[in-house]
């Protein structure tokens, strides 16, 4: 592809202007980030943060991303989305005002909901009659925007097929030069069950492009266009050195990991998750050579938002959080991926869970490079999404549904025990939705909500725990639910302990039975039933042997593990006083 960015070699900028603009372009996706919070109509994005902002360059890089975005999205759905769109229309029919749309499989390749907005930010809107006005009219980048619309039709996510799963919308415009395509809107509004919440986020995912569009256009004519875009130049190169730097730094070589999801979600066995990471020099290659081929059931994703999305999640995950991720550091990243894995699937497979393996995938590339990188390396994170979606009538016939997911444990470290309950690893700065607003707006109520005792691993440094939360069902309803890793726990490291897996339960109203709920799809629930989410917690690091005796006294004190746990893992006894002993030693 031509580059439309104009990077000039011979334009020096500034130290202090460079990082004035560098974190002015930051500061703009973080802004928009807060603005689609205050105006978005669904809890799934003001609560639940399920979106991400991202600026682009004029051929589809990414430059920037709000800092709590989910990382499957800015990396990289949105690129691929305006490349799309580079590729369909070209750049002079993408004109100031334009705004499109697309979630395709066959661009994207993750489940129809995420559908990337983006509009051209071009300095000027003036018509091209003279060389200054050309300068003013020139494409300089893109301002997207990656929202999980709450309902796009579709049957159910366990489909068979990507057709069985919603709206497909192939980079299509929304609004043409400013004015709004009603055609386009009465096809969204007639495809989904919830128009009102729906409209209102697109409302605000539209919003949200046009003013981050207007502020990237006012700091580039503030600096001047050739400055503002030596500056995207030199960000990308200066980002590429420092993921250059951190490469070099581990030891050439290739190392390899496996695990397992439990199954296909269409009834197979176990799925190996098998890693090769080959390091050299410089660059770092992720091989999925070896990867599970695509299945039946609906745990599939493309090239671009599956294979490639969850290597740049794993390396941005080892780099740390000292650079921000843009184009120039994943340019050392080299990915081998086949066709037909299930990481690159192609553009009819179900993909209505297509995130299901990513945070294994990320937690095995990571896993792969123990050896190499031993300090820095943790236990395995709980690695699942924990969802669970409720959706039905309410008495006045309108339909109602909701997902809500679990938060676990992340795996210790060589430093401090682990972290958490948070999000996968796959999923960013995304939210507990308040119980008080759930309970508000919906017909269930929360019995219990608590950290899970003794879920994570044991070990020098213990891992993060997982919380239990009890829902009680109010009115007829079905759920779904999401859950992995069950049979093959977050593992420790370094002799440390692995964590306890996930599991749901039913608890029938009227005979009191208890049940596990594995995976179900739309498993019919009566008013008074009891549904248990207790995730998994994160793997321990080191012997549990070495854990001091007064961080046990801690864990205890607060409830994160049990007196039984405190002796069968590491040896203690907590005697009538409270108090922790090892050895005959008082704590």
């Amino acid at each position: 592809m031509q580059h439309r960015t104009g990077h000039d070699s011979t334009h020096s900028v500034d130290p202090i202007t460079l990082e004035v603009i560098w974190h002015g372009l930051i500061s703009i996706t973080n802004q928009i980030d807060a603005n689609i919070k205050r105006t978005a109509f669904s809890p799934y994005i003001y609560e639940y943060n399920d979106f991400a902002v991202g600026l682009l360059d004029a051929d589809g890089q990414l430059i920037a991303q709000c800092t709590g975005g989910m990382p499957p999205f800015v990396a990289d759905s949105v690129g691929a989305a305006v490349r799309d769109g580079l590729t369909i229309y070209g750049a002079d029919r993408l004109a100031h005002g334009d705004m499109v749309l697309c979630n395709h499989a066959a661009v994207q390749g993750q489940h129809l909901n995420n559908t990337v907005m983006y509009t051209p930010i071009r300095c000027g809107d003036a018509a091209p009659t003279s060389g200054a006005d050309r300068e003013r009219d020139r494409l300089i980048g893109f301002f997207a925007i990656n929202v999980h619309w709450i309902d796009i039709g579709g049957a159910v996510p366990h489909s068979t097929d990507i057709f069985m799963e919603g709206l497909q919308l192939r980079s299509i415009k929304l609004v043409s030069k400013g004015e709004p395509i009603e055609e386009v809107y009465r096809l969204i509004a007639d495809n989904t069950r919830q128009p009102t919440e729906l409209l209102g986020d697109i409302a605000a995912q539209l919003a949200g492009c046009l003013l981050g569009r207007n502020l990237t256009v006012a700091l580039a004519e503030k600096y001047g266009v050739s400055t503002f875009l030596r500056t995207l130049g030199l960000v990308l190169d200066r980002s590429e050195g420092a993921a250059r730097a951190f490469i070099r730094a581990i030891p050439d070589g290739v190392y390899n990991a496996e695990t397992f999801l439990d199954d296909d979600r269409a009834g197979g066995e176990a799925l190996p998750i098998r890693v090769r990471v080959i390091v050299k020099g410089d660059e770092l290659t992720v091989d999925y050579s070896d990867m599970a081929d695509q299945v039946r059931g609906p745990i599939n994703s493309g090239f671009f938002g599956g294979g490639q999305t969850t290597a740049r999640v794993a390396f941005k995950y080892l780099i740390g959080a000292g650079e921000p991720a843009n184009e120039g550091m994943f340019r050392p990243l080299k990915l081998i991926l086949p066709p037909g894995k299930i990481l690159s699937a192609d553009a009819t497979a179900p993909m209505g869970n297509y995130s299901t393996p990513f945070p294994t995938v990320i937690d095995t590339v990571i896993k792969a490079l123990a050896p190499a990188l031993p300090e820095r390396v943790p236990g395995g994170h709980f690695g699942t999404h924990s969802g669970i979606r409720f959706h039905g009538r309410r008495a006045d016939g309108s339909f109602f549904g909701t997902h809500d997911s679990g938060h676990g444990g992340w795996g210790a470290c060589a430093t401090h025990d682990g972290a958490g309950p948070f999000r996968t690893m796959a999923h960013g700065d995304t939210r507990i939705i308040p119980l008080e607003l759930q309970e508000a707006v919906l017909p269930i109520r929360f019995e219990e909500f608590s950290l899970r005792e003794d879920s994570g691993g044991a070990g020098t440094f213990r891992g993060g725990l997982g919380f239990r939360k009890v829902y009680r069902v109010l009115a007829p309803c079905m759920v779904q639910t999401n859950l992995d890793r069950t049979k093959f726990p977050p593992w420790g490291v370094r002799s440390g302990g692995d964590a306890k897996p996930g599991r749901f339960t039913l608890v029938e109203a009227a005979t009191g039975k208890r049940r596990p709920i594995d995976k179900e799809n739309d498993l019919m629930l009566k008013p008074g039933d009891l549904v248990c989410v207790e995730t998994g917690g994160g793997g321990g690091y080191g012997p549990a042997a070495e854990r001091t005796l007064d961080a046990i006294q801690r864990d205890v004190d607060a409830g994160y593990v049990s007196p039984a746990a405190a002796q069968r893992d590491y040896g203690v006894t907590i005697g009538a006083d409270g108090k922790a002993r090892r050895g005959g030693q008082s704590g």
